[in-house]
């Protein structure tokens, strides 16, 4: 039987790895595999992502690639998130394998935006101008004790990038 593609990140990484498995496999033959080849921590717990609860290694591929295309590896069971915007915080708990947009949403609501307000925010990791993009699992970013903080920050937008003609000043 051909393999199937499992794309996965976890605490190893933060770029998005591609692997292949069979889908008679379980997650631990898997799991065991990507310890020795990816540098996925051996006592790993296993997500599908955006799912709160860790899997099961006896699960066989099939059923896990039925539930969701990409797998998130972390020694974290969950991720303590906190964000600031306007001078308040906000904390929950995630799993890691919580997309950056999916805590996005959540802060954006706790915070009280409109849906254009949120759509003009980016989280930015406190500290830092590093922004991650909206599809990176926050377990991939988050600190040794399983903890995040992010700043809700107005995204930056470079309009009228042209060159000016004669006319205009060049």
């Amino acid at each position: 039987m051909k393999p199937v593609d499992i794309f996965f990140q976890g605490d190893h990484s933060r770029e998005i790895d591609l692997t292949e498995a069979h889908l008679a496999e379980t997650l631990a033959e898997l799991k065991a595999r990507l310890v020795r080849d990816h540098g996925v921590a051996a006592e790993a717990f296993i997500f599908i992502e955006d799912e709160d609860e860790p899997l099961g290694e006896d699960l066989i591929i099939e059923l896990v690639v039925a539930r969701g295309p990409k797998l998130h590896f972390s020694r974290c069971r969950e991720v303590e998130v906190t964000v600031a915007y306007a001078g308040h915080k906000h904390h929950r708990a995630f799993a890691p394998s919580a997309t950056v947009g999916r805590v996005k949403d959540w802060a954006a609501k706790a915070f009280g935006m409109t849906a254009e307000d949120a759509g003009e925010h980016l989280l930015q990791i406190a500290g830092t101008h590093d922004r991650p993009a909206p599809n990176t699992h926050i377990g991939s970013i988050t600190n040794e004790k399983c903890k995040i903080a992010f700043d809700l920050v107005a995204d930056e937008r470079v309009n009228g990038a042209s060159t000016p003609t004669e006319d205009e000043g060049r």
